[in-house]
């Protein structure tokens, strides 16, 4: 189980993370990598890329 799970369950259940959202950022194809670095460092958990 990842580190962040148990936490954001915490918060979920608090009411201060929306669970029906899926992507927390939103990138363009030139910035793939950028989105790669903050997935890795957890500033994001899911990054859409868009054309």
């Amino acid at each position: 189980m990842r580190a962040y799970l148990e936490p954001a369950i915490t918060d979920v259940l608090a009411g201060r993370i929306d669970p029906g959202r899926v992507f927390d950022a939103e990138v363009s194809l030139d910035r793939v990598a950028d989105a790669y670095r903050a997935m890795d460092d957890r500033t994001n958990l899911k990054v859409v890329v868009r054309l």
